[in-house]
């Protein structure tokens, strides 16, 4: 496995671990975080996460293990078929993750290259 493919997965565990995600099923998580991993992205699995994490945060206690992983998977299975429409912001993502949101929603700078146009007066 690559570095970067390694440094992906070590995103997506920060967040498992950091919500303690896997729950009581700890072995069941890992082999159905493993086929997702084979099927999609690491940020998008990131972002599923965490959307998940804010459409069950009120409910207490908050939903974890397979249940929880089951809810994300359907929101990647949604996204398949249907644009991939984000609920939060990239700031809102780097507050709930502790992680930088670039890998997730691009740079949101503009290319050295870019030359900035202003209206003259």
């Amino acid at each position: 496995m690559e570095i970067r493919q390694q440094l992906d997965r070590q995103r997506v565990k920060h967040i498992v671990s950091s919500y303690h995600l896997d729950g009581e099923e700890v072995h069941q998580f890992d082999r159905y975080l493993e086929e997702l991993f084979g099927c999609y992205p690491c940020p998008l699995i990131e972002l599923a996460l965490v959307e998940t994490l804010i459409d069950h945060w009120l409910s207490v206690p908050l939903v974890r293990g397979v249940a929880f992983l089951t809810a994300a998977h359907n929101k990647l299975k949604q996204w398949d078929i249907q644009p991939i429409v984000s609920t939060i912001t990239p700031e809102q993502f780097q507050q709930i993750s502790g992680l930088d949101p670039t890998p997730v929603f691009g740079s949101t700078e503009l290319p050295p290259t870019c030359p900035i146009v202003r209206p003259s007066h």
